[in-house]
């Protein structure tokens, strides 16, 4: 999932080298994946009301399905 997420945000920006993905579990197991990227770029990670950091997560828990897994992305500054 972390390599998926990676791949997804490096297509949508401006600076690719400054993507970087954090994976730690929760308590319950869940996935929890943090996206960083540079200052300049989080507007087309988040996209025009969420709409594009809405589809990268929608891609990533289809894609945690598979494993039965629970997926949340967050998108830190």
């Amino acid at each position: 999932m972390r390599e998926l997420l990676v791949y997804l945000a490096r297509q949508l920006v401006d600076e690719p080298d400054r993507v970087e993905v954090e994976e730690f579990e929760e308590d319950d197991g869940t996935l929890v994946l943090e996206l960083s990227v540079a200052e300049d770029d989080y507007g087309k990670v988040i996209g025009r009301g969420g709409r594009t950091a809405q589809a990268l997560r929608t891609v990533v828990k289809a894609a945690a399905v598979k494993d039965n897994r629970r997926v949340l992305v967050d998108i830190v500054e």
